[in-house]
């Protein structure tokens, strides 16, 4: 179990980032939110989760330790495998899943890509008493989908992270606010992408 990683931040990516630990570069996938705490060249500390398959040995990324314990436990679901628990933890910090559960708000966790309603109501009943309720003061909102313009400043500050200047940035997420056209925007990693190929053209 490789339970963090520490060093110089060398690349990042819309779905991960590349960690140099004395001249061995890790290769670490994260949320948009892990993301965006993450500044290339830059040292950091990330929380991380091993997880091994027959034909892949995958890093994921934290935020913080609780980002991790819950992505841990997310797994032990029927169904649910890294992916999937990387793309709740995308759309919803840990306390909205925490009290997503506890409340069994099944629209809630259908906003994740990949679960459906009896997804939903599969994870409330094999998780409700392994994750918990909301810990602190629980006035954490979910990350996504971003509704308004509450994405604009997630999505500008991944693009500065990744290397591109605030003006590129701006004018990126202006276009992919046009081609929203009021709509509800998708979650947050779908918008950094959106964003990086305007700028590729």
């Amino acid at each position: 179990m490789i339970a963090f990683v520490s060093g110089r931040v060398a690349a990042a990516a819309p779905d991960g980032a590349v960690i140099d630990v004395h001249g061995v570069g890790l290769s670490v996938q994260c949320t948009p939110a892990t993301l965006a705490g993450l500044r290339v060249g830059e040292q950091a500390n990330v929380p991380t989760s091993l997880v091994v398959r027959e034909d892949s040995l995958t890093l994921f990324g934290f935020a913080d330790d609780d980002e991790r314990t819950v992505f841990e436990l997310l797994q032990t679901a029927s169904g649910i495998g890294p992916r999937i628990a990387l793309a709740m933890l995308a759309v919803h910090t840990p306390n909205a899943l925490r009290r997503a559960v506890a409340t069994e708000d099944l629209a809630a966790l259908t906003k994740v890509p990949g679960i459906g309603r009896k997804g939903a109501q599969r994870i409330v009943l094999e998780l409700r008493d392994r994750l918990g309720g909301p810990t602190g003061d629980g006035s954490d909102e979910p990350r996504a989908p971003a509704r308004g313009e509450a994405w604009r400043e997630q999505v500008q500050m991944g693009l500065i992270n990744l290397g591109w200047s605030a003006k590129d940035a701006d004018a990126a997420v202006d276009a992919v606010a046009a081609d929203l056209d009021g709509g509800e925007a998708p979650p947050v990693a779908a918008l950094l992408k959106s964003a990086l190929k305007k700028l590729s053209t």
